[in-house]
């Protein structure tokens, strides 16, 4: 059965991408436990900005470079059977964090690199949300799907809150309990699109030919800026606020949920815009925002209203461009291939969150200013507006592989 006879299917395709969509919230609710904590962690602990960093970052490099293997796990064993797998993996970090990771220094980074395992659900889902829908709403859903990073958002609003209330034990076990609901859940009703394209060749042979199509390297480069930046704030923002605006935790923890709120919105907007124009335009375009804003923000300006404009403008241009990268994904790489492509691409997103927090801290420390951080994001942004109007436009404009268009 080819993708628009599954798509045409009732209500299932919307109902799958609604289950999915719940999943990569949950997952990456607990996924971003650590952030909204790492104030408290550098108080309690005594930590450096550099470690406090460091702590937040963990489990996002280790939840990018995990999508890699899970994305190729999902082209050979589908969303039905990886959704429940990854998110009743990741209880046992969350659980050991809660119960006893909070001592310490070590502890809590051993914690958080298990607790990378729930970043990697977006690599499950990409693949998963493709095969039930037919090429011309592929953006949209993809991005609909790409939403469910909203789940960061729950953390930030959720998780200080918590703790205040109910000790630090609190935010862990209720993610816990959600996990554990949702893994039942997708386990009972997730189903596989029929017909959908499965990989039989061996993790090793699939992955070497993903490495050879030019979308894996650019998509990987545009996601690296788009959602990299994203993740990036995601964790680091309400550290940059409280250092470099002196505001109180709970605010700058509020903060940080407007802007990632505001990114999730834009995210399915992304992939809308992607579905109606064309990913490149939209690309070029939001890159040009991102490298204005940030330039802006480079300037350290008062947080209102300028600070806030910028951010703010930020996060819409970043959620945005991750829905049109992957619009983009959808529309060039081999149906075969999107989950491996996919755990590539999400890999570098992650990536591209993990280093800007660690430059921050480190160039913070050294020269008690986060503009030339900003600044080297505004460069960036700019590079990668080049990259978007030549090689990826080229790119965009062939004729789509064979397989794409088929039952993927």
């Amino acid at each position: 059965m080819t993708n628009p006879q599954a798509a045409a299917h009732g209500r299932r395709p919307a109902l799958m991408l609604a289950l999915a969509t719940l999943g990569f919230a949950v997952n990456f609710w607990a996924w971003a436990l650590l952030s909204p904590l790492g104030p408290r962690f550098k108080e309690l602990l005594g930590l450096s900005a550099g470690q406090q960093a460091l702590l937040v970052a963990v489990p996002v490099i280790v939840g990018s470079l995990g999508r890699i293997p899970v994305g190729a796990l999902t082209d050979r064993f589908g969303g039905r059977v990886m959704f429940p797998l990854v998110s009743a993996a990741t209880i046992v970090p969350v659980l050991f964090i809660g119960l006893f990771g909070q001592t310490s220094m070590v502890a809590l980074l051993i914690g958080g690199f298990f607790l990378g395992i729930g970043g990697t659900v977006f690599a499950v889902g990409v693949p998963f949300v493709n095969a039930w829908f037919p090429p011309h709403r592929r953006g949209l859903a993809v991005g609909i799907f790409g939403a469910g990073m909203g789940g960061t958002a729950i953390s930030a609003l959720t998780t200080v809150p918590l703790v205040r209330s109910g000790g630090a034990t609190a935010p862990f076990l209720l993610t816990a309990v959600v996990l554990a609901g949702y893994a039942v859940i997708a386990w009972l009703v997730l189903r596989d699109a029929p017909g959908r394209t499965v990989a039989t060749a061996s993790m090793v042979t699939r992955m070497a030919a993903t490495l050879k199509l030019p979308i894996t390297w650019q998509a990987c480069a545009l996601y690296a800026v788009a959602f990299g930046g994203y993740v990036a704030f995601a964790v680091y923002l309400p550290a940059y606020l409280q250092t470099g605006y002196g505001l109180e935790l709970a605010d700058a923890a509020n903060r940080m949920a407007g802007f990632v709120v505001l990114a999730v919105l834009a995210r399915p907007l992304g992939g809308w815009l992607s579905d109606r124009i064309g990913p490149i335009p939209v690309l070029t375009g939001v890159f040009v925002v991102i490298a204005c804003m940030a330039g802006v923000q480079a300037l350290t300006p008062s947080l209102m209203p300028v600070g806030t404009i910028a951010f703010l403008t930020m996060a819409a241009a970043l959620g945005a461009g991750s829905g049109a990268t992957f619009a983009l994904v959808a529309r060039v790489a081999p149906a075969d291939k999107v989950g491996a492509v996919t755990g590539l691409v999400g890999a570098a997103g992650g990536l591209g969150g993990f280093v800007p927090p660690l430059v921050m801290g480190f160039l913070y420390g050294q020269f008690g200013s986060y503009g030339i951080g900003l600044a080297l994001l505004a460069v960036t942004a700019v590079a990668t507006v080049v990259l978007t109007a030549t090689a990826v436009r080229a790119l965009a404009t062939r004729p789509a592989p064979a397989a794409a268009g088929t039952s993927d």
